[in-house]
């Protein structure tokens, strides 16, 4: 949240969680060989009678003309995908943002590569940009992408190593159905994809009930604003999947939300903090926080002291869920492996704030 220079602490905490912007005994670093993994790699069960397959993106069309055996995937947990349908991918983004032991893998990815009893593959870091040449190196027969930031460059430079699956329409902006249903597509597994959605939205659907004092409630997704401009309040857009995702489990969108989501082509907008009764029907507020409570008791107390935070009735009332850094907060994010791993804390969290 991007408001008042007294907002200092709040931005502070914000920062510090977002800073950081899914039996062989064979393990592999970000420097590590195809040959790896082969042995680790599970089989597509897809058939090849399916084959080719179309997959429509923002960049056009990709054809992948037989059964995918060596998957990579770039982007934010388009690995889980395989990997939930039983299939190890050769290579996948290294973890750098919630990561509960610098390994470089989500718990829930570790969990889901000991159930399959894989070693790790090759985790591709993406700090920076891109590594190319490591992604040809694991030898892929297709890159997923379908929620990522990739340009047309980074799709043609990939498109040379194999097939890519990119986003439907912008970056970072696909949902968790999206992704799942371009990715299992494209792998050939189609129906195993509606499969798994049906599935999660069921979970989802029966674990958000048991939260009484969610029922009927609002929800902003707010994050780590003010690092460059404090006169403005972010949140994140209803086509980002953090927004999204509160809104498909049964929370309601609030207005300013609405309205600066219709004709934006970004997953984040700001309005004037000179305007804080935009924000009255918000009766919960989600954001990035310190894994200290104490930290996120002291923001709070920092922000219901701000002459216009405190106008906010959220705020004024304490109804703020602060996300813990670590995977809690990466969960946040939804994906196929995060939410049976970690929606029941995510909602007690909400649930607690919103009582």
């Amino acid at each position: 949240m991007r408001l008042a220079k007294t907002l200092s602490a709040f931005t502070v905490a914000i920062l510090t969680a977002t800073a950081l912007t899914a039996c062989s005994s064979t393990e592999t670093d970000s420097t590590g060989a195809a040959d790896a993994v082969d042995t680790d790699v599970a089989s597509n069960p897809a058939d090849p009678a399916d084959f080719p397959v179309t997959v429509s993106h923002a960049f056009g069309e990709t054809i992948i003309e037989s059964v995918p055996e060596r998957i990579a995937a770039v982007g934010w947990a388009n690995h889980e995908v395989p990997l939930a349908l039983g299939v190890v991918p050769v290579g996948m983004s290294k973890a750098t943002w919630g990561d509960d032991d610098d390994n470089g893998i989500l718990p829930w990815v570790e969990d889901e590569l000991t159930q399959l009893d894989a070693g790790t593959p090759v985790l591709f870091d993406e700090t920076d940009s891109i590594p190319f040449e490591q992604i040809a190196d694991t030898s892929p027969d297709i890159i997923l992408a379908a929620y990522s930031g990739i340009t047309q460059d980074d799709y043609d430079q990939l498109s040379k190593i194999a097939p890519v699956v990119a986003y439907p329409d912008q970056p970072w902006k696909t949902s968790l159905q999206e992704m799942v249903e371009l990715n299992s597509v494209a792998l050939g597994l189609e129906q195993e994809g509606i499969e798994l959605n049906d599935n999660l939205e069921e979970e989802i659907s029966s674990t958000f009930d048991s939260f009484p004092a969610l029922q009927g409630k609002t929800a902003l997704f707010t994050s780590f604003g003010g690092e460059t401009d404090q006169s403005t309040v972010g949140f994140y857009t209803e086509q980002d999947p953090r927004a999204g995702f509160l809104a498909d489990i049964g929370l309601g969108v609030p207005e300013v939300v609405q309205e600066a989501s219709i004709d934006s082509d970004s997953f984040w907008e700001e309005v004037s903090a000179e305007n804080p009764e935009l924000f009255d029907d918000v009766d919960l507020l989600v954001s990035y926080g310190s894994a200290d409570p104490a930290v996120n008791e002291e923001t709070l107390a920092s922000m219901q002291e701000d002459p216009l935070l405190s106008r906010i009735p959220a705020i004024s009332n304490g109804n703020v869920a602060f996300l813990p850094e670590g995977p809690l907060a990466a969960s946040s994010n939804p994906s196929p492996l995060s939410i049976p791993w970690g929606l029941q804390d995510y909602l007690e969290l909400l649930n607690s704030a919103a009582e």
